[in-house]
């Protein structure tokens, strides 16, 4: 399956969660539906993936998770917020 192929899958997941749901629930309502939207479509998900940070050569546990990796691949970052702030965007490039 290509990296194109899943981020279809992926978007068209998101949007059929938004339709069901709307807005206003907690983040982790929301990615306990995506993540079983996203296993209907047969892909592979694991949630909340320790992601170490490397310093100075170092892997260091700090706590950072990845919200879903879907197919071992791509990292999708769940935000369940009124409107994206500057921070959500340091959030995601880091």
């Amino acid at each position: 399956m290509t990296d194109n192929h899943i981020t279809h899958e992926i978007i068209g997941a998101a949007i059929e969660v938004h339709k069901h749901l709307g807005p206003g629930l907690l983040e982790s309502a929301y990615e306990e539906c995506f993540a079983h939207e996203l296993h209907l479509r047969n892909l592979r998900v694991d949630r909340q993936v320790a992601a170490p940070v490397i310093y100075r050569e170092t892997k260091l546990e700090c706590g950072y998770r990845i919200d879903i990796l879907v197919e071992g691949r791509i990292v999708v970052e769940l935000k369940s917020v009124e409107s994206l702030a500057p921070i959500h965007e340091a959030i995601i490039l880091t």
